[in-house]
C-alpha cells in the first residue's frame, strides 16, 4: 500500500515513473527483504569529481547495469544513468538513505533507469550487474570480495573509492580529489 500511496504522489506532482520501458524496466523503489541489522559504516558522500573518475575508469556505457552496494544518496548510479545512460541499482540497508536516493532520481528525472533497494548488501543478488562501484573500508570489501568473484560474471568491472581488496591487485589506480580509486576486472572462471 505504501507503493502505491507513494507512486500516486508523484503522479500528483507530474512525475510518471516509466514501468515498462520496451527493453529494460526498472520500478521507482523496488524494497527488499527490510534489513534486520544496523549499517556497518556511516554514511560520507562520494565527492562527485570521484564519483566521474570512478565511473570513467569502468568505461561505463549505455549498455552497462551499474550496481552501488551502499549506495548512500544515489549520486553514482543516478550520474551514470545521466552521463552515460546506463541502468543502476543502488543498495542501502539504511532506509533514510533509500528515500533520499529515491527523491535525487526523481529530481534528476532518471526513473525509468535506476532503482533503489533497500537491503544487505551481502545478501543482495548483484548478477546482472556490469560494473559494481563501491565506497566501504577495506575490511567489508575483504568480505565481499568472495560474492564479487562468485557473482559478477568474467570481465565485470569494480570500483572503489579509497579502498583496495588486500592482495587483489587492481587494474588501475588513479588519484582524484586526494583519494585513490582502483579498478578490477573479473578474472576468468577456472575451468
Amino acid at each position: 500500500m505504501q507503493r502505491r500511496q507513494f507512486l500516486a504522489g508523484l503522479g500528483a506532482l507530474g512525475v510518471a515513473p516509466l514501468l515498462g520501458a520496451a527493453e529494460y524496466s526498472i520500478p521507482l523503489l523496488a524494497q527488499a527483504a527490510p534489513a534486520s541489522r544496523a549499517p556497518d559504516i556511516f554514511f560520507v558522500p562520494t565527492p562527485n569529481e570521484v564519483v566521474d573518475k570512478m565511473l570513467e575508469m569502468a568505461k561505463v556505457t549505455a549498455k552497462d547495469v551499474v550496481y552501488d552496494l551502499g549506495s548512500g544518496d544515489g549520486r553514482i548510479v543516478i550520474t551514470a544513468a545521466q552521463k552515460y545512460g546506463a541502468r543502476g541499482v543502488g543498495i542501502d540497508i539504511d532506509p533514510e538513505r533509500i528515500e533520499e536516493s529515491t527523491a535525487n532520481a526523481v529530481n534528476a528525472g532518471v526513473t525509468d533507469k535506476v532503482k533503489f533497494i533497500r537491503g544487505d548488501l551481502f545478501e543482495a543478488d548483484i548478477r546482472p550487474a556490469t560494473v559494481v562501484t563501491l565506497y566501504l573500508l577495506t575490511q567489508l570489501n575483504l568480505k565481499l570480495r568472495p560474492k564479487l568473484l562468485k557473482e559478477l560474471r568474467p570481465g565485470a568491472r569494480v570500483v572503489s573509492h579509497a579502498f583496495s581488496m588486500g592482495d587483489w591487485q587492481p587494474e588501475r589506480t588513479a588519484e582524484v580529489a586526494g583519494t585513490t580509486v582502483y579498478l578490477w576486472r573479473i578474472p576468468p572462471r577456472k575451468a
